[in-house]
């Protein structure tokens, strides 16, 4: 009986040495901050969240395009029974700037039998340099000018809005990694636990035979290697979805996904470099001051779009009083030409009676901004708060890890002491099946928990909105 049990012992010692070489020589391992670093630089949506730059570029070249000179030529001529009743061609240049005010050059020709005496010009054509301008609505801010600040608000806001789409695409890719880990460490631990029934059942069997133990062990032992083989297949078929999960996020250059290979496997000793790719050491302090948040930086650039748009919509109560001023010449060769004694002037004024549209838009403005600084107020508390409960359960979660590691350790000892004693014939083998059991169950949990301490680390740097670099 002796020899049989230290057979056992033997081989148990040689199968896990051989398991331990056999991983070390044909596995690669993907760590987590090159999987990230992958999912950053080529998943489709990161790329997407780049259209957003792209976006407010195009805008704000738009926006600019409101001061651009512009040329407008008007040529109107009409003949009829052999007369020509007139000719007109009025070709003007406009360089419109900042405050409203437009500056403005043109050249007049007319000819005609049936003329308006009015439009009239010397033979040569008429000259004129001159400018235009608001003194009441659009003077101080008009839509020109609004529309071009907005898009560089609108710009510098897409940019905190990209690090937010960058984020939440690399948290839901960690995610998916550490739920890889799990399902590829609980293989691990099945497939190791059920070398060990194996061995087992095979050292009871021989112990059958030769009459030492009774023949309802090798069934007790059967029926182990069963149940280990049924949690096996089961890990396995969870590892294969979390890996075709971990595909979705896996792209090449020129958006080819990557298929991950059987034979890729997740690192380890994880914790140090999630700690180092998420820089949770930095995050944990980072809850006095959230100023920096591109969430709070968005709703802040937003709350600044929507004032500029309260005071356009301000100055619109201001009556319309428009000017233009145009000094004359025959000759605008010679600069002294154009002078006061010859010119061209008017003034338009419109002013609305009751102002109700104006006063509208004015108040639906005002209720905007309120909505945006309510919002962001929110925001900030929640943001805080959440911060906040997430840094207490990673204080939880440091002490539950190291109970759990305390059980573990109490659990091999019992296992091993029951090992001892079975090898003794001082204890059964649905003893020694127990304390096992109790082992895996132990060990379960503890990959489970490193899950879920992962994730909340995942979940911190999430709710930070940061987008590091790779």
């Amino acid at each position: 009986m002796g020899k049989s049990k230290f057979f056992y012992i033997a081989i148990s010692f040689l199968f896990g040495m051989s398991s331990m070489l056999s991983q070390s020589l044909d596995e690669s391992v993907l760590r987590f901050d090159e999987y990230l670093g992958y999912v950053k630089a080529f998943h489709p949506i990161v790329k997407q969240a780049e259209l957003v730059i792209d976006e407010s570029q195009a805008k704000l070249m738009k926006a600019r395009g409101g001061f651009d000179p512009k040329i407008d030529v008007d040529y109107d001529r009409k003949v009829f029974k052999g007369s020509e009743y007139y000719d007109k061609l009025n070709a003007t240049f406009k360089i419109p700037t900042w405050y409203g005010i437009e500056l403005k050059g043109s050249f007049e020709e007319t000819d005609g039998v049936f003329l308006n005496p009015e439009n009239s010009l010397p033979k040569d054509g008429l000259y004129s340099a001159g400018v235009s301008f608001s003194i009441g609505e659009g003077l101080w801010i008009n839509q020109r000018m609004a529309s071009l600040k907005q898009a560089k608000l609108f710009r510098e806001q897409a940019k905190a809005d990209r690090d937010i789409l960058v984020n939440t695409i690399l948290y839901e890719a960690a995610l998916v990694y550490f739920n890889w880990l799990q399902a590829y460490n609980e293989t691990l631990i099945y497939e190791n636990f059920l070398g060990n029934a194996q061995i087992r059942f095979r050292g009871v069997k021989q112990n059958v035979e030769l009459g030492e133990v009774a023949a309802i062990d090798s069934i007790e032992a059967r029926i182990v290697v069963n149940d280990r083989k049924l949690n096996l297949e089961k890990s396995k078929v969870q590892l294969m979805k979390a890996r075709f999960e971990l595909s979705n996020f896996l792209w090449l250059k020129d958006n080819v996904p990557v298929e991950l290979r059987d034979t890729v496997f997740p690192d380890f000793e994880s914790e140090l470099i999630v700690n180092t790719t998420l820089n949770i050491d930095a995050l944990l302090m980072e809850t006095s001051n959230l100023d920096n948040h591109p969430k709070l930086q968005s709703l802040d650039y937003k709350y600044k779009s929507l004032d500029l748009e309260r005071r356009l919509k301000a100055n619109e109560l201001l009556p319309t009083i428009d000017l233009q001023y145009n000094f004359l010449s025959t000759t605008p060769e010679i600069v002294n030409s154009f002078s006061t004694a010859a010119y061209k002037s008017g003034i338009n004024i419109s002013v609305p009676l009751f102002l109700r549209k104006e006063r509208g838009e004015l108040k639906l403005a005002k209720v905007k901004l309120q909505d945006t600084n309510f919002e962001r107020i929110s925001t900030k508390l929640t943001l805080k708060n959440k911060i906040n409960a997430i840094q207490i359960e990673l204080q939880s979660f440091e002490i539950q890890n190291q109970l759990t590691g305390s059980v573990i350790a109490d659990y091999e000892k019992l296992l091993s002491a029951e090992e001892r004693r079975f090898f003794v014939g001082e204890s059964s083998l649905f003893l020694v099946n127990s304390r096992e059991s109790k082992l895996i169950d132990a060990k379960l949990k503890a990959i489970e928990l490193q899950n879920k301490f992962f994730s909340t680390k995942a979940l911190l740097f999430n709710k930070l909105a940061v987008n590091p670099e790779f």
